[in-house]
């Protein structure tokens, strides 16, 4: 019976290659000249923590951290920036977690948008991915393009795909 997995991981390699382009691009950078930048990146928790000077320096390494980031194929989404930036001393300070696996309130969205189509498939959670199975392979490639459209605003992989 053909399946696929649907996930929504990021690649730690890519995830820290990254980081060491925003590193040197800071680095490199006129207006970041005599400023205290820190940019590290936890790989345990994935967990990328910013310190800089100012608020407006935080939103340039942002925005620097994401073109890059999208420029090594990792998803602008993958990136959790909810929590604002807190003043510490002289710097300012941000944590920005990565989204790395599917939480189990994401896999319950994608898992009734897939019984809401009427597809002829099944979807179970299993960890942090949701696996698809159905008797054609049409109706997976279907799933594939609903899920796409519906816009959840994560980024989703379709992997292991079985026939």
């Amino acid at each position: 019976m053909p399946s696929f997995d649907i996930a929504s991981k990021v690649d730690l390699q890519t995830l820290d290659n990254s980081i060491n382009t925003v590193k040197k691009e800071i680095a490199n950078r006129f207006d970041f000249r005599d400023s205290p930048v820190s940019i590290d990146l936890d790989k345990k928790a994935y967990v990328v923590k910013l310190e800089v000077e100012s608020d407006m320096k935080m939103k340039q390494v942002i925005d620097v951290l994401i073109s890059r980031a999208m420029k090594q194929g990792i998803d602008a989404t993958a990136f959790n920036f909810d929590k604002d930036a807190y003043p510490s001393g002289k710097v300012v300070k941000k944590e920005v977690p990565v989204r790395n696996g599917l939480a189990q309130e994401d896999a319950k969205k994608i898992v009734k948008l897939i019984k809401d189509s009427g597809l002829k498939v099944q979807a179970a959670i299993m960890d942090d991915i949701v696996r698809v199975t159905g008797k054609k392979i049409d109706d997976l490639q279907e799933v594939i393009a609903k899920c796409n459209a519906a816009n959840l605003g994560l980024p989703l992989q379709y992997t292991n795909m079985k026939s």
